[in-house]
């Protein structure tokens, strides 16, 4: 498997990333297609993997990386097709049919979260940990939560980033997101920021008092992630932490101070290395459905 091809799409709020790479996870080739109407986006992507299989007689499997919610459970007759979404003209989409129709090999789904944390845990620095999160905080909220070395999973994945959460006292903005309204997605997320400030979060200045109530935001978040399921060590990505790095030490004092000493480790105690970026860096997404496609040949 190391010497055959893999694709992967990672299918982004923003934008999507198509992907070429090696069994060991060498990109070989990427291209950047914008997440706009699915009639635009999907045969964009199409033409691009149909281009790289008519080049490469190699190529094993696809992997599929997608924004949610999406139907994760091959035995649901909605497999591949995206849930209900904000995303005009989204819900309903089957991008695992659309993306991978006439090509010929196996065709792995998961969120772009769970695809990012596994790449983490094959290639960067989760590699030898069977317990973590990798949380992203974009043009969402989302959170790959692995435990036991896989990510969790039920009827379908986890959504931690709609997680309702105490606010900072006094903070009565009602929140972005179209369902929850104050969720952390709805506090905390790109889109969230530009509601609040008026401009995307790269163009804030880092000592702005909103960075104290995003790092707020995800660090309660983070301390119901450390409660119920105690991972080892946490990786924050994105764009908006990586626009602005000094919410670390913000979301690492904010989550020492909510759990008030009532959990004692010594990942805890070492919190500068406790929290932390991917070790993959901006390849953690684009790698993600790379990990995915890798598993689904090593199932076969």
């Amino acid at each position: 498997m190391a010497n055959s091809l893999l694709t992967g799409v990672e299918l982004g709020g923003t934008k999507c990333v198509c992907v070429l790479a090696s069994g060991t996870g060498e990109i070989l080739a990427q291209e950047r297609v914008e997440t706009e109407a699915p009639e635009v986006t999907l045969p964009r992507i199409k033409a691009i993997l149909d281009r790289w299989f008519d080049a490469e007689a190699d190529i094993r499997a696809l992997g599929i990386a997608s924004f949610g919610p999406i139907d994760v459970d091959r035995a649901s007759p909605q497999w591949g097709h995206i849930g209900q979404t904000p995303k005009p003209g989204w819900t309903g989409v089957g991008v695992a049919q659309e993306l991978g129709q006439g090509l010929g090999v196996p065709v792995a789904l998961d969120t772009d979260v769970n695809g990012a944390a596994l790449a983490e845990m094959r290639w960067g620095a989760a590699a030898g940990l069977e317990d973590f999160a990798y949380v992203t905080i974009g043009t969402g909220v989302g959170v790959g939560l692995v435990v036991g070395g896989a990510p969790i999973g039920g009827f379908g994945h986890a959504e931690l980033g709609h997680m309702r959460i105490p606010r900072v006292a006094g903070d009565a903005w009602p929140g972005s997101c179209p369902y929850h309204g104050d969720c952390v997605e709805g506090l905390a997320a790109g889109p969230a920021i530009i509601a609040r400030a008026g401009k995307r979060a790269s163009l804030i200045a880092a000592d702005d008092p909103i960075w104290d109530l995003v790092g707020h935001a995800i660090a309660q978040m983070l301390h119901n992630i450390v409660l119920t399921a105690t991972p080892r060590r946490i990786f924050l990505g994105g764009g908006v932490i990586t626009a602005q790095p000094q919410l670390f030490p913000i979301i690492r004092r904010e989550l020492q101070a909510s759990l008030g000493g009532y959990v004692a480790s010594p990942e805890l105690d070492s919190i500068d290395e406790y929290i932390v970026p991917p070790g993959l860096g901006a390849l953690v997404g684009p790698l993600g459905p790379i990990a995915l496609a890798a598993a689904s040949t090593a199932q076969a």
